[in-house]
């Protein structure tokens, strides 16, 4: 690492140009598998580079190859595109032009830091070992653009053999950070369940088989899934996030919905909270004479970074940013479709934090308000080109290529 190009310093010089990028995409927010306009942007950026791009895989999703000066594997870096629908209440100069669509969750600094690693390691590729593969995927919030990316092999011609990605992280401040070996985010599954009743005057219940009152107990029931049948040293989460019935003051509805989402790391752990979830809403359906449907969707996998190479960005990191403060043990109930790539070739993904309390820049992902201190747009950078080049020398053994 010692030998490891000035990344740094170098990525300082190009900050002017990351912040103008990243103000452009936060001005002209895409939705997921929508992203045209800044697909094209990013596509212009790369080819002036004089890369090989190619475009529309998954839609919008736009691929790039740095050929290195030495032989080595294939690393793949991964940076996500879509924007949020959500009316923007920052404020800036360069708040989103587009109604109801905003840059909410940093896709829009992760693409600018994505094109800032483009130059860094574009002018110093004599020192890449193997080939960097540049990937800037759409439709990460739920809507399974890593998947669609897979399904259309991304990850083949050239066969990747590492893979990287990083998310800016509001909920802590710059010069911290989270490279976390193992489970590090977790997976996320949607529920809905129906609870179908007999409808009939308000005031005449005796009639009626109320599924408000079935739902009212139902989501009261689903709150000791948690608190009763995971240990306590495990982590789970169980919400109820939507709760929909009836349209009139004296009408008992037929039917009462209910949705949410369930969030764990291990698959043991998931299993009991989802045979819990189905046994509680139909024995409380069943002793209320309703009728109950559930549908449960996995969204996606946990987050579980190989420990080699979480070790190895984490050395980097340090290496670059001695002042920097890495949490190893952090861990977050946010999902993310990073998991779709980890699942597939060993990798890192890993939080920098953004948030800048003295500046006023505090608001949590997904918020109105939300926006991050760019001074951490060059550190990301040098993080990322400098880890690309080192993942590139590395040879893992046969048995240390599972993700745990």
């Amino acid at each position: 690492m010692k030998n490891t190009p000035r990344f740094v310093e170098k990525a300082e010089t190009l900050f002017a140009y990351s912040q103008n990028i990243r103000r452009d995409f936060h001005r002209n927010p895409e939705l997921g598998f929508r992203e045209y306009r800044t697909a094209e942007v990013i596509a212009r950026e790369l080819r002036s580079l004089g890369l090989e791009v190619s475009t529309g895989i998954a839609e919008t999703g736009v691929m790039a190859l740095i050929e290195g000066g030495q032989p080595g594997r294939v690393v793949m870096l991964r940076f996500d595109m879509d924007a949020l629908p959500i009316e923007e209440q920052t404020g800036a100069e360069y708040a989103s032009q587009n109604p109801g669509v905003m840059h909410a969750c940093g896709h829009d600094g992760h693409m600018a830091i994505g094109l800032t690693v483009a130059r860094l390691l574009h002018e110093y590729r004599d020192a890449i070992h193997g080939t960097v593969k540049l990937v800037f995927q759409p439709a990460e919030e739920g809507l399974g653009g890593a998947e669609r990316m897979v399904a259309e092999q991304v990850l083949e011609n050239p066969k990747v053999d590492y893979c990287l990605g990083l998310h800016l992280w509001n909920e802590k401040p710059l010069g911290w950070a989270a490279v976390v070996p193992g489970a590090f985010m977790a997976g996320a599954d949607f529920f809905t369940v129906h609870i179908l009743g007999k409808g009939g005057h308000g005031g005449l219940p005796e009639t009626t088989i109320d599924p408000i009152v079935a739902a009212a107990q139902i989501v009261m029931a689903l709150q000791t899934i948690v608190s009763r049948n995971i240990a306590p040293l495990e982590s789970a989460v169980v919400s109820v996030t939507q709760m929909a019935a009836g349209s009139a003051y004296n009408v008992i509805p037929n039917l009462a919905e209910l949705r949410g989402t369930i969030r764990t790391f291990l698959p043991e752990v998931r299993d009991v909270v989802v045979a819990r979830l189905e046994q509680i809403v139909r024995s409380i359906s069943q002793g209320m004479n309703c009728e109950a449907e559930i549908e449960i969707q996995r969204l996606t996998w946990p987050v579980v970074n190989h420990p080699r190479i979480a070790e190895i960005v984490q050395e980097v990191m340090l290496n670059l940013l001695p002042e920097y403060r890495n949490e190893r043990n952090y861990r977050s109930m946010v999902s993310e479709d990073m998991a779709v790539f980890l699942n597939a070739v060993p990798g890192c993904f890993f939080f920098i934090g953004s948030g800048n309390p003295e500046k006023g820049l505090t608001a949590s992902h997904h918020h109105p308000k939300f926006d991050f201190d760019e001074q951490v747009l060059p550190k990301a950078a040098a993080i990322l080109a400098a880890a690309a080049i080192e993942l590139g020398k590395l040879e893992l053994g046969s048995s240390q290529h599972a993700n745990s």
